[in-house]
């Protein structure tokens, strides 16, 4: 969820989007109402745009060429609501253009993930084979750029993968079960799959983030998982619980799902959330820490921090029993 957000793209070679659409009464785009603020700033107050804006999820920076200045853009459902920003912050605002919707994104490089996997965008059969000969014993998983969503190359996404690739490896033998919370493209829940999880359950919010997860999990071979298109603060999770949790949100939602993901969880169970920027880390921990979850292991990677952790009470045993 986070990663199609805030995609930070070379505008020379890539016309990437993240967007959010807005719906009518029967579902339907409402493509022509879609208004665009942007602004061109220093590279260097890249960090100074996220925070002013977290937690929008229609906002988008991208770097220009050479890497000394980018665009700030905030996708707004109407004139008014960009011309209130251009009050505040300056920029312009435009109208998009239907056509914009549909332009091909460059695929970045392939990513590595530990010993395990490779993430491609590509998608092409000679080019995704040329992939496989040069990585004969690590999984591929194919991750195409559509719809201006993430490919799973962006800081929150790629560290989850390797948390992830460390827990199967705990587990292995194990037949543990999953819960991707904010799935975005799926890859999350589509590398539990290739990693030996047993059921796997992916959400998201958003429409279409579902349906592009679901042409990903065909693509990719793991027709098991169940997706569904859901709002993780009202999910009623099953008794249960899950015992790997995966949720790469917004610090604000982490904040407010706390108490859902708290009860998803089943004991003993491992969770990896990202999406936190640094600045925000002590919030999102502190307000976890009071629904009973802790974190053992936090990695900061740029300005994005990822965490594995689990029920406090499970980490206090352990530390006990060490």
């Amino acid at each position: 969820m986070v990663e199609r957000h805030l995609a930070k793209v070379d505008v020379v070679s890539s016309n990437l989007i993240a967007r959010s659409i807005f719906f009518n009464a029967a579902s339907q785009p409402l493509i022509n109402r879609m208004f665009v603020w942007s602004k061109l700033s220093a590279a260097q107050w890249m960090d100074a745009w996220e925070e002013r804006f977290s937690g929008n999820p229609n906002l988008v920076i991208e770097m220009v060429k050479g890497g000394k200045s980018i665009r700030i853009q905030l996708f707004c459902n109407t004139r008014e609501e960009a011309d209130a920003i251009v009050s505040q912050f300056g920029g312009s605002v435009r109208k998009m253009a239907n056509a914009e919707w549909n332009k091909p994104v460059a695929p970045p490089r392939p990513l590595k993930v530990r010993d395990v996997f490779v993430l491609t965008a590509e998608h092409r059969p000679k080019e995704l084979a040329a992939i496989k000969q040069a990585n004969p014993k690590r999984e591929i998983i194919v991750i195409p750029p559509e719809m201006a969503f993430g490919t799973g190359d962006h800081a929150t996404t790629s560290t989850c993968l390797r948390l992830l690739v460390d827990v199967a490896r705990s587990r292995k033998g194990s037949n543990w079960t999953v819960a991707d919370l904010g799935t975005g493209t799926g890859v999350l829940a589509i590398a539990a799959r290739k990693l030996g999880s047993g059921e796997t359950f992916a959400c998201d919010y958003d429409p279409f983030a579902v349906a592009v997860g679901l042409r990903n999990i065909k693509r990719n071979g793991t027709p098991e998982i169940l997706m569904q298109q859901q709002d993780v603060l009202s999910w009623k999770p099953r008794k249960k619980g899950y015992d790997v949790v995966l949720a790469n949100l917004f610090s604000t939602i982490l904040i407010e799902a706390w108490p859902v993901i708290a009860k998803s969880l089943a004991p003993k169970g491992d969770i990896i959330v990202s999406g936190i920027l640094a600045t925000q880390a002590w919030d999102v921990f502190t307000a976890a820490a009071a629904h009973g979850l802790g974190f053992t292991k936090v990695i900061k990677k740029g300005k994005w921090v990822t965490a594995h952790g689990g029920h406090l009470a499970d980490l206090i045993e352990s530390e006990t029993n060490s």
